[in-house]
């Protein structure tokens, strides 16, 4: 039988040592310290096997957030599966923009939640402000539900179906934000890595510059914020300037254009007139 520092070179044969490290932590229900203090510990057969299931399955491509079906978003784990985009760091962005500019009772309405990540997590920052989310996909808000529920949140988030503001009817909010599909259709990016296994709905809207969804999200705004509220959108890393302009001829004032971690812009966002 093998031992931890022999799987983990073995797994890491296949892929990188990040990858190796989480799935070999999944499978002993143990951290990185635990494994760099154990390296002898020898392995079960069941243990052995699990990880030479998630390892085939990785090695196919799998994005390790499907496997184990969770990921973390802003100190908080998610539960994530196929019908849900997998939560990314670069998102954090768009809830560190959302807090300031939400006051501690107001109403924030969350267009394509997906898995809850940004409204679940704006709900458990803010626990006396009203959240709306909406997604078209069925299968996405029960993801969304799990995860409202997991954090104790679900009384005051109200997931909603439908395509961006259908659900809502005439309600206003203070605040409006959104991490909306901004791929452009042809992006070779879309044929790599974990997004061939995310759903494409979420990745793309089929535009050829990846803009139709905030088009459609901008142009809707005026008539469901306050007056004063903030709309604010995660866009491609090359969308900034054309997310701006959006934004601009739709009369939003006190434009704003935030950079992610890797120092890419990723947030635009602007102000309803009082």
């Amino acid at each position: 039988m093998l031992t931890v520092k022999a799987a983990l070179e073995e797994l890491m044969a296949s892929m990188d040592r990040v990858d190796a490290t989480v799935i070999m932590s999944e499978v002993l229900g143990v951290n990185r310290a635990w494994l760099a203090a154990n390296p002898m510990r020898i392995l079960s057969e069941t243990e052995d096997a699990r990880i030479d299931t998630l390892a085939a399955q990785r090695a196919l491509g799998r994005p390790i957030a499907y496997l184990l079906e969770r990921r973390e978003f802003y100190g908080r784990e998610f539960a994530v599966n196929a019908d849900v985009l997998i939560p990314r760091p670069e998102t954090e962005t768009l809830v560190e923009a959302a807090l300031p500019r939400l006051t501690p009772n107001g109403t924030c309405l969350d267009l394509g939640t997906g898995s809850g990540a940004i409204a679940v997590t704006i709900a458990c920052q803010r626990p006396a402000a009203r959240v709306v989310a909406t997604d078209a996909s069925a299968a996405a808000l029960r993801v969304a539900r799990t995860n409202a529920e997991r954090h104790g949140c679900e009384a005051r988030i109200e997931l909603l179906q439908g395509s961006w503001y259908e659900p809502v009817g005439p309600r206003r909010f203070d605040l409006i934000v959104s991490n909306p599909p901004y791929v452009a259709a042809d992006d070779p990016h879309l044929g790599r890595g974990d997004l061939r296994f995310e759903p494409r709905a979420a990745l793309t809207d089929g535009s050829l510059d990846g803009l139709d969804s905030i088009r459609a999200i901008v142009g809707g705004a005026r008539a469901h914020l306050a007056p004063g509220g903030w709309l604010l959108l995660e866009h491609g890393y090359d969308q900034a300037e054309a997310v701006g302009a959006l934004l601009a001829a739709a009369g939003f004032a006190n434009r704003i254009s935030l950079p992610d971690l890797a120092g890419i812009p990723r947030v635009a966002g602007g102000k309803m007139n009082e």
